[in-house]
């Protein structure tokens, strides 16, 4: 393989371990971590973020509580796959146009512009985007303006899957590699243009939101990430939230209530979007009938 497509693998893996760090009710307490009971059982509940800078470690010591009292680790997907070189090139094969499509042909002249300009900005030669789709393209602007002010993609899930590895605990997916990478594929798909314009307009935003927000998390400030990040997904982009928020929330919920009903306690980890909001996990179960404790 050649320089560019081997360049483009590490950010598509990078990019994907970012692309649901926005990947953001019930009243702020202490962290973002719950316990969710049916009877004797429980289900512990942690809002990650997937990109984190050294200086955000130690976690709040309630994530290494829930830990420890539960026997099984669950993710949002297999995130040792994404390390695999099979993975990536499967990834590369539909996070970019095989057919005669392109950027320039997809987006309107704004757009187009703007992607121009902002790659332009990064040093970034446009012709080795210009077969990305939209999910893509986004979601590496995302991970290159996140390194630039020092995260990683030792966030939160990267973080407990190496020690549930280490410590030979059993881990779990809510859902496959190939479902996360539809979700990204799908990404302002047919409304491209407008996508692309609303995400520049966010990444320009993120430098001067992002202490405010890993705070919030920080402390489990429920209403403070559902303002930033869900409500304002919901309002501005609703098919994305619809496919990227509330459908994987309704599929999950099943899953979770699953575990309530075995003898193992799991400690469910993913993205503090997907906790939040009217239509999040949490509201989801309390709506059921189970007790929430915000540890």
């Amino acid at each position: 393989m050649n320089f560019w497509h081997n360049y483009r693998l590490r950010l598509l893996s990078y990019a994907l371990c970012g692309v649901f760090f926005f990947d953001i009710g019930i009243a702020s307490a202490e962290t973002s971590v719950w316990s969710v009971l049916s009877g004797n059982n429980t289900v512990y509940l942690g809002g990650t973020v997937h990109l984190l800078r050294p200086s955000d470690y130690p976690l709040p010591e309630e994530y290494e509580q829930a830990y420890q009292a539960s026997s099984d680790i669950y993710f949002e997907t297999d995130i040792s796959a994404m390390s695999k070189l099979s993975v990536q090139t499967q990834m590369l094969q539909q996070l970019t146009y095989s057919d005669d499509r392109t950027l320039k042909s997809v987006l309107n002249e704004e757009a187009y512009t703007a992607i121009a300009e902002y790659a332009a900005g990064l040093g970034m030669p446009l012709m080795m985007l210009e077969k990305f789709k939209p999910g893509l393209l986004v979601s590496t602007f995302q991970v290159l303006e996140f390194q630039r002010m020092g995260f990683t993609p030792l966030g939160v899930d990267s973080h407990y899957n190496t020690k549930a590895i280490n410590d030979g605990k059993p881990i779990g997916q809510l859902e496959t590699v190939e479902e996360q990478i539809g979700f990204l594929a799908a990404m302002g798909e047919g409304n491209e243009s407008e996508f692309i314009l609303l995400s520049l307009r966010d990444i320009d935003q993120t430098e001067q939101l992002i202490e405010e927000m890993i705070q919030a998390w920080r402390t489990g400030n429920n209403q403070k990430l559902s303002e930033m990040f869900v409500e304002e997904m919901k309002e501005e982009a609703p098919e994305l939230y619809d496919s990227l928020l509330l459908q994987r929330n309704l599929k999950w919920i099943p899953q979770i209530e699953q575990m309530l009903k075995d003898e193992d306690t799991e400690f469910v980890l993913v993205g503090a979007a997907h906790i939040v909001g009217e239509n999040g996990l949490l509201e989801l179960l309390s709506s059921k009938g189970y007790q929430i404790k915000q540890l």
